[in-house]
């Protein structure tokens, strides 16, 4: 766990575009210089508190954390579930890192992205918007089951009400096995349930994206996910697996998780892997 007198921090970030992120900092004790800046980028619904636990253990392994509410989503501006353009949420993250590299300069910084946050963090990659120095994706969205009814409202929902939101439908008994996950999860006042036809479409075109673009992959990158993932088309993941170079790309499965990984009753085995891959490139 972190260093004993370490608490998060919390601040407001300004995008380029005006609107306020809520951003959460969990830095290492003053004077001890971090091994890299890790940046989390949070799933569909949730915020960045709900990692609290993973920076704690980050850095006790002596790494600074930084995690942010997506546009949408926490303690951030912008509508539930709501997308303005589509490369909002990749604009915000680029800001996010050009900041950190301003704060922190010469300092490795890599991006652990979860769920959507997963996605966003690949196709920021993918699209080699900035460079960054490692990635972890944790049971990404590359791909989305999509019956010929909802496959025709994708197609056409974003072009005539965008902005309109639904419930995501989000199962949260299969989120963990772990009973106190789910319901802490069910009553957490910051995660909502709601998503726009301009928000679905982004996620389907990105998954897309970065599975095509997995062959010429050049960031290295550690991919973990849920053999038992009931929330994600895991087709899509194992596609970019199968994919992308071995030299680049580090995959895991875990056969028996659900889908978030780092709150399983048995997370030991995913802490383990983090740290084996994170000891030996950093």
């Amino acid at each position: 766990m972190s260093p004993a007198g370490v608490e998060s921090t919390l601040s407001t970030f300004t995008a380029s575009d005006g609107d306020n992120l809520a951003v959460q900092d969990w830095q290492l004790p003053e004077g001890v210089r971090p091994r890299a800046q890790m940046l989390l980028v949070h799933g569909l619904g949730e915020h960045a508190g709900r990692y609290d636990t993973v920076a704690r253990v980050l850095n006790g392994w002596g790494f600074a954390v930084r995690g942010y509410d997506q546009y949408g989503h926490g303690d951030s501006d912008g509508t539930r579930g709501g997308l303005p353009h589509p490369n909002r949420l990749l604009d915000d993250l680029a800001d996010l890192i050009e900041s950190a590299r301003i704060r922190q300069p010469g300092m490795p910084i890599v991006l652990l992205g979860h769920s959507m946050g997963g996605l966003i963090a690949a196709s920021f990659v993918a699209r080699t918007l900035l460079a960054v120095d490692g990635l972890v994706l944790c049971s990404p969205v590359l791909a989305t089951r999509l019956s010929p009814v909802q496959k025709l409202l994708m197609a056409v929902v974003p072009r005539v009400a965008p902005n309109l939101t639904v419930g995501s439908g989000l199962a949260a008994d299969y989120l963990s096995h772990d009973s106190r996950v789910v319901q802490a999860y069910r009553t957490d006042p910051r995660v909502h349930d709601r998503i726009s036809g301009r928000l679905a479409r982004f996620i389907s075109d990105e998954g897309h994206l970065v599975r095509m673009r997995a062959p010429s992959w050049k960031v290295q990158t550690l991919l973990m996910f849920a053999g038992d993932d009931r929330l994600v088309d895991t087709t899509g993941t194992r596609a970019f697996a199968s994919g992308a170079p071995p030299q680049f790309v580090t995959t895991r499965c875990f056969e028996s998780h659900y889908h978030e990984l780092f709150n399983e009753l048995d997370a030991e085995p995913v802490y383990r892997c983090l740290r084996q891959w994170l000891d030996a490139r950093f």
